[in-house]
């Protein structure tokens, strides 16, 4: 008898935990961002510039530099982005939580991938390592998230950091 309620005391535990980490994944650390600006690196300076946008939508989470998501709409032409602002290279989105459904990584990539959506650079090391990606559709549609850049790939991963790289933040 001691022994069943031992398990039972066990099984509930782990449930209770894996809904706790669950939880904390997907909602808990997300809050809505309402301030923040979208911008695009400028070909002629190479400095962030805010762009016109209306609809936006954002999250982001202190938990990781990577966490940033949004979703917004633009009436600036796609022909008059890539003479104006630095573009990069096209990259799969990463997912967003199930919840914020204006952002969704697959159809995103799919769009990228048929040349109906272009990727500029909205921001570099906007945290040590990471750079802010922009997808801007045809029609306007436009989509934001964070990847790694070299530098940030080099310093997660342990390797050496070379002089290209900005220092390390000392938090």
């Amino acid at each position: 008898m001691n022994g069943k309620i031992i398990g039972i005391i066990i099984m509930l535990s782990a449930v209770i935990a894996g809904a706790g980490l669950y939880y904390l994944q997907i909602y808990g650390f997300y809050r809505e961002v309402t301030e923040e600006p979208i911008t695009l690196v400028s070909l002629t300076d190479d400095q962030p510039e805010k762009i016109a946008t209306t609809a936006l939508q954002a999250i982001d989470a202190d938990s990781s530099p990577i966490r940033f998501r949004a979703c917004f709409t633009t009436d600036l032409s796609l022909p008059m982005l890539t003479e104006t602002y630095v573009m990069a290279d096209a990259s799969d989105p990463r997912n967003a939580p199930g919840w914020f459904d204006c952002f969704d990584a697959s159809a995103i990539a799919a769009e990228i991938d048929a040349g109906t959506a272009l990727t500029f650079l909205g921001g570099k090391n906007v945290h040590f390592g990471v750079d802010r990606i922009v997808a801007i559709t045809e029609d306007g549609r436009g989509y934001v998230w964070h990847e790694l850049n070299d530098c940030g790939e080099k310093a997660y991963d342990g390797t050496i950091v070379g002089e290209e790289c900005p220092p390390l933040p000392t938090n």
